[in-house]
């Protein structure tokens, strides 16, 4: 079987969940069970420097990793202005021929990117994974209001009320576009399934969508941190440093502690590439007001364990919705229980009382207070730490696809043994 997989980025240019999973997964189906194929991730000249005379650059040393020059990309309808590049990507997908085509995230390849590779590969069974809310949100995706506030779904009117300066038609075409390009795929997948859910309440066929979960390397723990008192009150943020992963709720909340008494650490792990001036601004004088706590700084993922071994806890302080978090896999990998919001994909992911503990979602003083009962109650670590289940490995994550992606090409080869698309139908997902 040869798969062809395309992303928004490379995970080492960027890190990010979407490019880490897609990453990983494809290195499994090659490594572990033999698939062929070839990875292509998008990238723009904030990141690498377009080389003269062509599209696509070694993302490293491996020959089946590729970036290609994206640039020209609107991020409001998600669209790719720079046909003839994608054209010119067409004779090299027509000669891998691939037998599937996953499309990990629409960003930089766009709906004109779809279009491509229905054409250029029209016997292939195509396969979208809806990392996150992109194609229903056109405000970054967040689903949050203007004021912070969670969105429960996009409609004209609060869409307008998010961005006012946009036209009430452009919201229109916009959700038309996406949904008239995604019906080029033969399965649509989620990590989960409140993901899913929000889709389907969107107007998208949810008989379409299936969740596939995410998963993480394979990876020997971290051992406990030595607790000579038994106290439990080492807590830990992974991640990209910004606004919407509360980062700057976790250090008020650190700074209440402090205020009160508690004896606590917090240590931020992750850097703040791409944030605002005005953000880095806010971020460092929240760190200067909590003395219990420290910025760590980017980190490769092979220092994980290494910075795990010195957490208690795994805190997820995201203010939205979130999808399916990577780092809470991450952290049941490592054996730590996770404090995360109430809401979306997070609370889904984290058992209540179970393996972890749920905050009130971007309320500093309610994640306050579940830091001081988490560090404050003998033996909730262990009794939480004992409720983790293993997280999913990469290589069940390829066994699952592959088993997925023989059942589409099996079925589009019975339904269509001899036709060849050549334009895409404007059906609704």
């Amino acid at each position: 079987m040869r798969v062809l997989f395309l992303t928004h980025n490379h995970p080492r240019l960027q890190p990010g969940g979407t490019e880490a999973f897609a990453h990983g997964l494809f290195r499994a189906l090659r490594d572990m069970i033999g698939v062929q194929g070839l990875f292509l991730a998008g990238t723009t000249e904030l990141l690498r420097e377009r080389r003269p005379g062509t599209l696509l650059q070694a993302a490293g040393a491996a020959s089946d990793e590729m970036l290609v020059s994206l640039d020209h990309f609107d991020r409001f309808y998600l669209s790719q202005g720079d046909v003839y590049g994608l054209a010119s990507l067409a004779p090299m997908i027509e000669r891998l021929a691939p037998d599937v085509v996953h499309l990990h995230h629409p960003l930089l390849w766009g709906m004109e990117g779809i279009d491509m590779l229905r054409r250029a590969a029209p016997r292939a069974a195509m396969v979208a994974t809806l990392h996150d809310y992109f194609c229903l949100c056109p405000r970054e995706g967040q689903l949050l209001t203007a004021d912070g506030r969670l969105c429960h779904g996009p409609s004209p009117d609060s869409c307008r009320r998010c961005l006012p300066d946009r036209h009430g038609s452009d919201f229109t075409l916009r959700d038309l576009g996406i949904r008239s390009s995604f019906a080029a795929f033969d399965a649509l997948l989620a990590p989960s399934e409140f993901l899913r859910g929000r889709f389907a309440a969107a107007g998208w066929d949810a008989a379409r969508i299936r969740v596939m979960r995410n998963a993480v390397a394979a990876a020997q723990p971290a051992p406990p941190r030595a607790s000579p008192d038994g106290r439990r009150d080492r807590f830990a943020v992974f991640g990209n440093v910004n606004r919407f992963k509360g980062t700057l709720a976790a250090l008020v909340a650190s700074a209440r502690l402090s205020r009160e008494g508690v004896a606590h650490r917090l240590d931020i792990h992750g850097g703040t590439t791409w944030t605002s001036e005005e953000f880095r601004a806010e971020f460092a004088a929240a760190l200067d007001a909590a003395p219990e706590a420290a910025h760590r700084g980017a980190y490769a993922p092979e220092e994980m364990a290494t910075r795990m071994a010195a957490a208690d806890w795994v805190v997820v302080p995201s203010i939205w919705w979130e999808n399916a978090p990577l780092v809470v896999l991450e952290a049941f990998r490592h054996g730590r229980p996770v404090i995360c919001g109430d809401v979306g994909g997070m609370a889904e992911s984290v058992r209540d009382g179970v393996d972890g503990l749920h905050a009130p979602v971007g309320d500093a003083a309610g994640l306050a207070g579940v830091l001081r009962h988490a560090a404050d109650t003998p033996g909730l670590w262990e009794r939480l730490r004992a409720g983790i289940r293993p997280p999913p490995d990469f290589a069940a994550a390829a066994a699952a696809h592959l088993e997925l992606y023989r059942d589409l090409v099996s079925s589009r080869t019975r339904r269509t043994p001899h036709a060849i698309r050549s334009r895409i139908p404007a059906a609704p997902c």
